[in-house]
């Protein structure tokens, strides 16, 4: 019989399932009930390998081309440019497509059942209100899920899932907020439990990857170069130099793309002319053995460490130098996401106009999303709502289990 999979394609980690009995379950990926979203092009074996063991394959070391972040490609026009990989001249839809077709098929080896519908989360927001690439980001990624094989899809917005998980509308009079920061969007609900639901939403382009960029952009690209000199090619004096490949490299999605024999020659130009040449011996490795998204991880590890513990940690960088390492205090990353929590917060005042809510009148606060789990994210949201009780849900699953839910509905 064929079913409606409920399916949370997310920037950093996506989960699917359906709903049995009204009960949601969800489909297990090597073990656990989310997979990254990612995609490895082994160039050796010429296979995309997607998931967990695109992650395995980075972090051994295979030849390839790790993508992730691919979410935020939708809407671009990125999204429809054909590009040379392994045998094949393909699209981002084309590889979007494959991580869904995994997924799909997944989910059918697993139940015995076909799933020919999808019902997918989105952001209240791909881009921004009134982006002219709002509609183009929605048909991309219903393009992506036709070509993976699914006769159609519908979209229901992913806070929107998070309150039917957590069962944010079944408690009568209750106002609430969901507050949904995911890799790469942060999405508002405000909910009133009862006989009305949803009351407004609204969304930021910001999550954790941009979490990830600002504190790479500050504390660690200074040592491959960012903020330092070269000399000028004729005559005395020194010029700046440009940030363009550091802000690239601090960018999950935009990585794949510097690994050009154009950028490498440029870096090695800029280490000739540098005043100090071994922070450009290291941008030159970086570039050489294509490690930006192991640079990457690097910084999300450390932001997480320091983010758990309050105090002061290390942003591991020895496969790029032995023994290289950035120290990385609480404060520093309070600084370095100091605008984002202002976006938050600015974010979240907008959805309660749009409700016509007072912030006093929220009741509860329910988060959802991997990134909900940074202290900026809960001191912004406490800071604005502080009569309301602040309560985390699944982080990681919420979305998930509501599409579940909903896709019993359809």
């Amino acid at each position: 019989m064929a079913r409606t999979l409920g399916i949370d394609f997310g920037t950093s980690n996506s989960a699917a399932g359906f709903a049995v009995d009204g009960v949601p379950r969800l489909i297990g990926f090597d073990g656990d009930t989310t997979t990254p979203t990612a995609l490895f092009l082994d160039y050796e074996a010429r296979r995309t390998l997607l998931g967990r063991p695109a992650n395995d394959a980075l972090l051994r070391g295979d030849e390839g081309r790790y993508m992730r972040a691919l979410k935020r490609v939708l809407g671009t026009s990125l999204m429809h440019e054909k590009r040379q990989l392994l045998n094949d001249r393909v699209t981002f839809v084309d590889l979007i497509a494959r991580f869904l077709r995994m997924i799909k098929e997944q989910a059918e080896r697993e139940t015995g059942l076909v799933f020919d519908r999808a019902l997918s989360g989105r952001p209240v927001f791909f881009h921004r209100p009134g982006d002219p690439r709002e509609g183009q980001a929605e048909e991309d990624l219903r393009a992506c899920y036709l070509a993976a094989g699914f006769a159609q899809v519908d979209f229901l917005a992913e806070p929107e899932a998070a309150a039917i998980a957590t069962n944010a509308l079944d408690r009568p009079g209750e106002l609430g907020v969901v507050v949904d920061i995911g890799g790469g969007t942060s999405d508002f609900s405000v909910f009133r439990s009862g006989e009305v639901a949803i009351l407004a939403n609204h969304g930021v382009r910001i999550g954790g990857t941009d979490f990830d960029r600002s504190i790479s952009f500050d504390h660690v690209m200074p040592l491959m170069g960012k903020g330092s000199s070269l000399r000028k090619v004729m005559g005395d004096g020194l010029s700046p130099v440009p940030l363009a490949i550091y802000n690239d490299l601090a960018t999950w999605e935009k990585i794949p793309f510097l690994y050009t024999p154009q950028t490498r020659r440029q870096v090695a130009e800029m280490e000739k002319l540098a005043t100090e040449p071994e922070k450009f011996a290291r941008l030159a490795t970086i570039l050489e053995d294509e490690l930006g998204h192991d640079l990457a991880f690097a910084v999300e590890a450390g932001k997480i460490d320091v983010n758990r513990d309050g105090q002061v940690g290390r942003i591991a960088l020895g496969e790029i130098e032995p023994g290289l390492a950035q120290p990385l205090s609480a404060g520093q990353v309070a600084e370095s996401l100091a605008a984002y929590a202002r976006d938050l917060s600015e974010g979240l005042q907008v959805t309660l106009d749009l409700a016509g809510v007072a912030p006093e009148a929220i009741d509860r606060v329910i988060y959802v999303g991997g990134s909900s789990l940074m202290t900026m994210v809960s001191d912004t949201m406490t800071a604005a709502l502080p009569r309301a009780r602040h309560e985390f849900s699944e982080v990681f699953t919420a979305v998930a289990h509501g599409l579940a839910i909903a896709s019993g509905r359809s």
